[in-house]
């Protein structure tokens, strides 16, 4: 059962799993939007914010939608950039016992180039120091496929098996151009249901055709029951579009909810594709499963 909504009352228990988008480049009247991404995961066994956004909107928003930060058990960040990153200060400020998922490569030094411009993207160095506060034993390195319970599963590092797919832009280790950025610390979660996997993307710097597929190779017999999450599609090429859409289709999810950096004409081509299954991604939507 899908529900969308922009008041959110405690789970159910005749509703396993409910995700809100909390934090979207697009939002919903009366939330703040901005460029950047979060969810809040609600399981009857976990409660997990994937990511923080740049961290403007991740409290007004949270308390608008009545999502109380104090009762995170788990912060999943998706990649190491500022749009993903930003919130984790005022998280931290609220909760001082959630426990922290990423990959090393998450807190490197990361650029992006735009023409002669070079502008710093990684992780802001406040949310750099709150990580560098809190105990070594609340920080879990995702460097391979880890479970944060029985049904939850991140994919740490994400094999790059298609000819297509990109990182989305021009990311760069160095302010000098040297070292393409490979995005290597790109992560995905998954939730397993009784009717198939419902998966959460950051912004799929690994490519959403090979994040989809490195999950049912994770999960062999399984299928996949909803994607949602950044596409970071802006920048693809014609050529990109169509294998994605060919492969999406194949692949056959229930639900497609591209938000963030998916882009306006990336998501009107897959809606093409998947028809009434794809819902657009903004903040203060409500999904439950």
């Amino acid at each position: 059962m899908i529900t969308e909504a922009n008041q959110s009352d405690s789970l159910r228990s005749d509703q396993t799993i409910r995700i809100t988008i909390l934090v979207d480049d697009h939002a919903g009247h009366g939330l703040m939007q901005e460029h950047g991404f979060s969810l809040w995961i609600e399981t009857p066994e976990k409660r997990i914010l994937f990511d923080t956004g740049q961290g403007e909107a991740l409290l007004p928003n949270s308390r608008i939608m009545g999502v109380d930060l104090s009762t995170c058990d788990d912060v999943v960040l998706s990649h190491g950039h500022y749009d993903h990153t930003g919130g984790l200060p005022d998280l931290f400020q609220k909760n001082q016992r959630v426990k922290v998922y990423c990959h090393p490569g998450a807190l490197l030094p990361r650029h992006e180039a735009g023409g002669k411009n070079v502008r710093s993207v990684g992780i802001p160095s406040d949310s750099l120091y709150s990580l560098e506060s809190i105990p070594d034993t609340r920080i879990h390195w995702a460097t391979g496929p880890c479970r944060l319970s029985d049904g939850i599963g991140l994919t740490g590092p994400i094999p790059r098996s298609t000819g297509y797919e990109d990182t989305g832009g021009a990311f760069i280790l160095h302010p000098d151009l040297r070292d393409p950025d490979p995005m290597d610390d790109d992560l995905a979660l998954w939730i397993e249901t009784e009717t198939g996997l419902i998966v959460c993307v950051g912004c799929s710097h690994a490519g959403v055709i090979n994040t989809l597929q490195y999950i049912l190779d994770l999960n062999p017999g399984s299928k996949i029951r909803a994607v949602l999450g950044g596409f970071h599609m802006l920048h693809a090429s014609s050529d990109r579009m169509e294998r994605t859409e060919f492969e999406l289709h194949n692949i056959n999810p229930d639900l497609v909810i591209p938000c963030h950096c998916t882009g306006d004409a990336a998501t009107k081509g897959l809606a093409k594709t998947m028809g009434n299954r794809l819902i657009a991604g903004e903040a203060g939507q409500v999904f439950h499963f």
